[in-house]
């Protein structure tokens, strides 16, 4: 034994199996729990729940009403027969003046049409004249003892036999075996009434578990819809859909998933477009830079500035590309929170003119500039040259040289633009609907040495964002383009950059 535990073996009395029995067991408690059951059968208990608390609820506020309410109509019956009676006898005894059989046949006849009902009548001297008792079990000559309840219980109606405005007895009535004066006809009733709550009860239970059941699964349907799309999904099956139509919330929360999916698929093809240009526009200056270098330290190019010049550039391509996705990384990541300063635009955007002129000039290119006085604004001024800034080189680039590029700030009643028009290639309305995606740009101009990652304008409408404005897009194709800024114009007796209601209309594009 020592020898087989020092090897690690295990002694044959250990039971391997226990772990697995305790882990099953576990399992099995857990799917015990009320989170683990599914959906459907959760809602069927719940309806089944309801609907026997409803009986249950029913059933006692109908029981304790129908018992007091029964009680007091079954003692009004017993008193109503006691009063009947007492009242034939009175008649009958006024005629003859005094009791015999025939003024006391009432009573006979009342024990015989009311099965299980005991009946007395006594004089005032409360000297027994009639007993049912003593008549149903009698034997003729041998006096048998009366079983009617003992005089001042409770569980008797009593009525008086007045004759000639006189009290000359009374009619004591009684059921057999009964406290409650029920006869058995009405314990009977009594019962099947319960019997029949009972069942109306088991009924409603029976529906409402069959109703919470199939309205379960009616709710489970389009979630389940919408979880095998998303299992599809992750799969990798980019084009799934829920496909689910109507006007519900859930119907609403699947069309929602759909354009999810749609945006989730849409971003995926633009970052694997991002990472085609990416490699495509780095190739291309590390290739130029690998092969200068190599050819200058082979010797077969000699070092002079011409060739550290071309090195020069393609680094500093490189350090634009790179410069550009970092911005946009951090616009849509809010690393930095906007500055809130007064802006005058006109002087901002008249410094990004000067700034630009000798490099639009270059491109063989006419600028020109208008602007209207006092237009204010509250924001980022270096977000708002930024925005123009990329909008003129976004022209620049897309214009043909001999074009022109206009740039106009103007001064609405509530919204001050900036507008950037030019004379190149244009764009189609399916173009502009798509312009401002991320690292999307024309294909025209997708070979052209200058062109970038398609960035630009993706930067400028995420700046425009934060200033609670938008961007306006107008052109047609090979007539050039209008890119024009709108920002809520500064209002100091509000103090505040929103002139209206705080909400700023969008053109639809």
């Amino acid at each position: 034994m020592a020898d087989e535990l020092k090897t690690g073996e295990l002694p044959d009395f250990v039971d391997e199996e226990e772990p697995e029995e305790l882990e099953e067991e576990s399992r099995s408690r857990r799917r015990l729990r009320w989170g683990s059951l599914s959906y459907t059968t959760r809602v069927t208990i719940s309806f089944s729940l309801i609907a026997a608390m409803t009986a249950l609820v029913a059933i006692g506020v109908v029981s304790l009403v129908w018992e007091q309410h029964f009680h007091t109509y079954t003692q009004d019956n017993m008193h109503a027969v006691a009063e009947t009676t007492a009242d034939q006898i009175a008649e009958l005894y006024e005629e003859v003046g005094h009791f015999d059989d025939n003024v006391l046949q009432p009573a006979k006849s009342a024990v015989a049409v009311s099965k299980g009902v005991g009946m007395q009548v006594v004089d005032t001297n409360d000297n027994v004249l009639f007993d049912s008792t003593v008549l149903a079990d009698g034997v003729e000559g041998i006096i048998t003892p009366s079983i009617a309840p003992a005089k001042g219980q409770d569980n008797m109606a009593r009525a008086a036999i007045v004759a000639d405005d006189t009290a000359i007895g009374s009619v004591r009535v009684w059921v057999y075996g009964s406290d409650q004066l029920l006869r058995s006809a009405d314990q009977e009733f009594r019962d099947r009434s319960y019997q029949a709550m009972t069942m109306a009860a088991v009924i409603a239970i029976v529906l409402a578990s069959l109703f919470g059941y199939f309205f379960a699964r009616s709710l489970v349907r389009p979630i389940k819809r919408m979880t095998d799309t998303a299992e599809a999904i992750k799969e990798g099956d980019w084009t799934a859909r829920t496909n689910m139509e109507g006007e519900d919330e859930i119907s609403q929360l699947g069309q929602t998933f759909d354009a999810m999916a749609e945006a989730v698929e849409r971003d995926r093809k633009l970052e694997r477009r991002l990472t085609t240009d990416v490699a495509h526009e780095l190739r291309t200056p590390l290739m130029a830079i690998q092969a200068t270098v190599e050819a200058m330290v082979d010797g077969v190019l000699p070092v002079d500035e011409e060739r550290l010049m071309t090195v020069d550039s393609e680094v500093m391509r490189l350090s634009r590309l790179v410069d550009s996705l970092l911005k946009l990384s951090r616009l849509e990541n809010r690393a930095n929170p906007n500055k809130q300063e007064i802006v005058n635009v006109g002087e901002v955007v008249s410094g990004i003119i000067a700034t630009h002129e000798a490099y639009v000039a270059e491109a063989g290119l006419t600028l020109s500039y208008k602007a209207d006085d006092n237009v204010i604004v509250l924001g980022d001024p270096d977000l708002i040259r930024q925005a123009t800034a990329n909008l003129i080189s976004n022209a620049v680039r897309y214009t043909d040289e001999g074009g022109r590029i206009k740039v106009r700030v103007k001064r609405g009643e509530t919204m001050a633009s900036i507008a950037v028009k030019d004379t190149g290639i244009g764009l189609t309305p399916e173009e502009a609907r798509m312009v401002f995606q991320r690292f999307w740009r024309a294909d025209s101009g997708r070979d052209r040495e200058s062109g970038g990652l398609g960035v630009g304008l993706t930067v400028v409408k995420e700046i425009v964002d934060r200033h609670n404005g938008w961007v306006q897009v107008e052109g047609r194709k090979d007539e050039g383009a209008c890119f024009t800024i709108h920002i809520p114009l500064y209002d100091e007796r509000r103090k505040g950059n929103r002139s209206n209601s705080g909400r700023v209309p969008r053109i639809p594009r």
